[in-house]
């Protein structure tokens, strides 16, 4: 989308039959006026953690016209993988060209066969820890915080006591908060045979049907203005990343 008056492009649209709509006006290019006459303080860090919702790992999507008519399915949110893909050329240059080990969870999920396919393997690990607002003070031992940015201001969290050798990896605040309080697994069936007389109806789990992978323009397009592109060891890992075409970096920093 574009501003009527000057054509610069200030939003997008999300517009798709099988996606929800949305318009998602771009930090840079827009600022809130305020209708009144007066400049509401943005919500604290505490507020936010309050008011604001995590982002969906999964998204429904429907198709129609098909053979066998009106179909439902699950998909990895491109939410997600889009932030997934900024994160990660964050974390790739907080590695230092080092394998990083990421929280168990939904971390694990979506960033650690990205960063395994781009990260050499054998060498001391670096240490990713979830920092934020609510949360304990991070590790003194820890490399990396993963960090949520504020929705209205723009800014990265910080902790009260930072550490020099910690390197701050942004997030979305809903991305951020679906790391720290993760949905819920459905119910699933107990193991043994089922009790006389008892009838259970079980959802399976919502899971796509291919593995979860990062969007590759999102990432190629941060770290691409990161300075420590300029890095030899960071230049050699974007060119093989380039030539590469093994199934697991394919899988893993998608097309």
């Amino acid at each position: 989308m574009a501003c009527e008056a000057c054509d610069s492009p200030v939003a997008t649209r999300v517009d798709d039959c099988s996606l929800r709509q949305a318009v998602r006006l771009a930090s840079d290019a827009v600022h809130r006026v305020p209708v009144d006459g007066t400049h509401p303080a943005p919500l604290s860090w505490t507020g936010l953690a309050e008011t604001e919702e995590a982002m969906p790992l999964f998204e429904p999507i429907a198709t129609w016209g098909g053979r066998s008519g009106t179909d439902h399915s699950w998909s990895w949110s491109p939410r997600w993988e889009a932030a997934a893909g900024h994160a990660i050329a964050h974390l790739l240059v907080a590695s230092e060209g080092q394998p990083v080990k990421v929280p168990d969870g939904v971390a694990t999920v979506v960033f650690q066969r990205a960063l395994d396919a781009l990260l050499p393997t054998g060498a001391p690990e670096r240490r990713a820890v979830l920092a934020g607002p609510e949360l304990p003070s991070p590790d003194a031992e820890a490399d990396i915080l993963l960090v949520p940015v504020h929705p209205r201001t723009g800014r990265t969290w910080t902790p009260e006591h930072p550490t020099a050798s910690a390197c701050p990896v942004p997030l979305p605040l809903g991305a951020w908060l679906s790391l720290v309080s993760p949905a819920p697994s459905l119910p699933v069936p107990a193991s043994g045979r089922m009790p006389r007389d008892e009838l259970r109806d079980d959802p399976l789990p919502l899971l796509p049907c291919r593995p979860f992978r990062v969007d590759r323009p999102t990432f190629e397009r941060t770290v691409v203005r990161l300075p420590a592109v300029r890095s030899p060891w960071l230049r050699t890992i974007l060119e093989n990343l380039d030539h590469d075409t093994s199934p697991d970096l394919v899988q893993a920093v998608g097309p």
